[in-house]
């Protein structure tokens, strides 16, 4: 069930009785009253106009300064009436009005969720009115929501505590699974490449066994054509030089010149041996 805390909205009405050599305190203590009438009317934007005419006049003026903190409250325009409560805070005169100012304060923050900001507001209210029964109980909901909030607060945070540690879990897992997968990739890579120098290696092999193949096929070509060129050498007779055949036919013929010489020499000696006569001894 929520709880409703207690606001003071009722005028502070000046009855100090001004000097009359002081007309400009006894304009702006008028243009308040004027404000009054137009607040209690509802006229809140007459009022907010006669209450910043008087401050104006009378920039101490802590009346029409906490007045027109009521009127900017009733509005809704609480930033506003939160300034203005603190500028009467700072004017008042006595216990009695700056009990009132904090009051209304507290209740601000109330609205704003600003439940640290109301317990001190509430706090510095009692200071100076410690009898009233309304601050009082405004000041023990403010801090049993404070307390409330800090919970709220805590737990959250325990919260994304737990929510960071089971993301780093998660994460760590995560990371462990793509280290996994990053290993079997760089497995792959590395069989593919130890594939490829296998295949390189053997292409290599079978390029020098092939090579080596081709060298001895050219070998035997180039001695097959070496051969034939050395007997296309040997068969054709180079110029002025005699072929195998010549010669033999030209040995032959010298043979038979040196024969018919050598039978001519022989008849010669024959017919020239003179007879020796044998003795009889």
């Amino acid at each position: 069930m929520k709880k409703n805390f207690k606001t003071f909205l009722f005028l502070l009405v000046s009855t100090n009785i001004l000097s009359q050599n002081n007309s400009l305190d006894k304009i702006s203590n008028n243009l308040t009253l004027d404000g009054n009438v137009e607040f209690v009317d509802e006229n809140l934007i007459d009022a907010e106009a006669f209450y910043r005419t008087a401050i104006a006049k009378d920039s101490m003026n802590n009346i029409a300064s906490y007045n027109m903190a009521n009127a900017f409250y009733k509005s809704g325009f609480n930033k506003e009436a939160l300034n203005e409560y603190k500028s009467s805070i700072k004017k008042a005169k006595n216990k009695k009005d700056l009990h009132k100012s904090f009051h209304n304060l507290g209740d601000v923050y109330m609205q704003s969720k600003d439940y640290q900001n109301a317990v001190n507001a509430f706090k510095n209210a009692l200071l100076n009115n410690p009898q009233d029964d309304e601050t009082r109980y405004n000041y023990a909901l403010a801090k049993e929501l404070l307390k409330n909030d800090n919970k709220k607060k805590d737990d959250k945070k325990d919260d994304k505590k737990d929510d960071k540690k089971d993301d780093k879990k998660d994460d760590k897992k995560d990371d462990k699974k793509n280290d996994k997968k990053d290993d079997k990739k760089d497995d792959k890579k590395d069989d593919k490449k130890d594939d490829k120098k296998d295949d390189k290696k053997d292409d290599k092999k079978d390029d020098k066994k092939d090579d080596k193949k081709d060298d001895k096929k050219d070998d035997k070509k180039d001695d097959k054509k070496n051969n034939n060129k050395d007997e296309k050498k040997e068969d054709k007779p180079k110029p002025n030089q005699i072929s195998p055949e010549q010669l033999k036919n030209l040995l032959k013929a010298m043979n038979n010149e040196e024969k018919k010489v050598q039978d001519k020499v022989n008849k010669n000696k024959i017919k020239g041996i003179p007879l020796k006569n044998k003795k009889d001894w």
